[in-house]
């Protein structure tokens, strides 16, 4: 067996003692052989107290089963960033995000050490969120009925597909169902979701929206759900968001970042119209509808584990796909001008236009942020160019590196660099594939290219057409 000396041991408790984090080491009948002092800070306890104890003693609201010291020691493998909720031997409520690790002698394990980070100071910054975001609702009711700041009318847009999707969209706002819009980023998903809101009979009523992902999972569930006074230390009775959102729509984006267990209590309220504040025992009902966004196709969600099942069937009611800037290419010249009307008026400036070359490049540019990037590189532009048209050297240092100047190819080897072509070519190859191997049935194909069946229905129809 291996022995440390007394020097080593010096070293190595002075070394987890100086972590700014909880350490917490057990052997492997669970008595407590190291506690460093942010461990007891955040546990509320002395060192006297834990060294040498076992574990189940001074934490008795704690079992074998949701110890994660004790969960690791017999599953014989770690525990990265879980979440856990426990009482200490004085009855103070502690949550903490813990990474567990079994530590082996050989093959031997002979104990566990457990790192943790005390999330109880943060919640209650949720509980300041939450007042904040209730004072501002407060504020826009006295100023207005409506609560948000754009319209179906707002989109701009002449591409076929996308106006009939705006036109499901107006006929749809009437229901109370809910829905899912999956779009890439910068596609224009909240603008759409506050176009349906105000299309609703819920447009006099609040329209809250939540990012899942810009939210740690301790901190969602009681931002979405509310809490309960004594849930926790310094917790007192606050609504949550579907609570805040009573009688509007509640704005749930990325939604395949919200927690799995966290979806479970979702599809809850989803089915009986109910909500349990954390720490609570009473049910609340409220009437919200729920909208979801995702910038991650569904299926491959799905497939990946990031979102249930369940509550995808539940969801998708109404869904909407909205098009990439990059497959509305008759947006691309519309957009641009309003963009650049936009900005003259912001930044004081007369350009009157964009120049050939670079009309070329906006139509052969993929624009992965879609339109947001466009509308960000267009703002650039304009504060950058001291011409009357926009140019190529006007553009981002980044998007100059796609640009390949006219003057400096052929025109065999313009058609081969040609990204638009490309695409549509990989595109139309796609598709036709797709339709052999399903023998033409379209809503398999779309399933395939996991694209929408009203989506593949209108590239059959563009490609038969050219």
């Amino acid at each position: 067996m291996v022995q440390l000396t007394a020097l080593t041991k010096e070293v190595l408790a002075a070394i987890l003692k100086s972590i700014d984090e909880g350490i917490h080491v057990v052997n492997t009948d669970g008595e407590t052989i190291f506690y460093n002092e942010v461990a007891a800070k955040h546990d509320g306890m002395t060192a006297n107290e834990v060294l040498g104890k076992p574990l189940l003693e001074v934490f008795p609201s704690l079992t074998a089963d949701s110890s994660t010291l004790l969960k690791v020691m017999k599953l014989k493998r770690p525990i990265y960033n879980q979440t856990q909720v426990y009482v200490n031997l004085h009855g103070k409520r502690i949550d903490t995000i813990n990474t567990t690790l079994p530590i082996f002698l050989g093959n031997n394990i002979i104990g566990a050490v457990e790192i943790a980070k005390d999330v109880s100071r943060v919640k209650l910054l949720a509980e300041s969120l939450l007042d904040l975001q209730k004072s501002i609702n407060s504020k826009r009711e006295k100023k207005a009925t409506n609560r948000v700041n754009y319209t179906l009318g707002d989109i701009i847009t002449e591409n076929n597909e996308f106006l009939q999707l705006i036109a499901e969209a107006k006929k749809f706002a009437k229901s109370d169902s809910p829905i899912i819009v999956y779009g890439e980023s910068g596609t224009g998903k909240e603008l759409f979701v506050q176009g349906i809101h105000h299309e609703s009979h819920r447009a006099v009523g609040p329209f809250i929206a939540q990012n899942c992902a810009a939210i740690p999972e301790t901190l969602l569930e009681s931002i979405l759900f509310g809490t309960s006074k004594g849930s926790y230390t310094g917790a007192v009775e606050r609504k949550g968001l579907f609570e805040l959102a009573d009688g509007g729509t509640l704005f749930l984006d990325e939604l395949h970042a919200m927690p799995i267990e966290l979806q479970a209590k979702l599809l809850r309220v989803l089915e009986d119209g109910m909500v349990r504040r954390v720490g609570g025992a009473d049910l609340i009902h409220v009437n919200v509808r729920v909208i979801a966004a995702m910038n991650e196709h569904p299926n491959i969600a799905l497939k990946n584990g990031k979102l249930r099942s369940d509550l995808y069937y539940r969801l998708n009611v109404f869904t909407f796909s909205l098009l990439p800037l990059r497959e509305r290419k008759e947006d691309i010249s519309l957009l641009t001008e309003y963009f650049i009307a936009f900005y003259n008026e912001k930044a004081k400036k007369n350009i009157k236009g964009i120049g050939k070359e670079l009309e070329n490049f906006f139509m052969e540019y993929p624009w992965p942020g879609n339109v947001r990037e466009l509308k960000h590189t267009i703002e650039y532009m304009i504060n950058v160019s001291e011409k009357s048209l926009l140019s190529h050297e006007d553009l981002p240092i980044m998007l100059k590196h796609f640009s390949i100047p006219q003057n400096n190819r052929t025109s065999s080897e313009g058609d081969s660099l040609s990204l638009r072509r490309n695409m549509e070519k990989l595109e139309k190859e796609l598709i036709v594939e797709a339709l052999r191997l399903t023998n033409g049935n379209i809503k398999r194909a779309a399933m395939l290219l996991e694209i929408p069946r009203q989506t593949l229905q209108y590239k059959i129809k563009k490609i038969l057409d050219s």
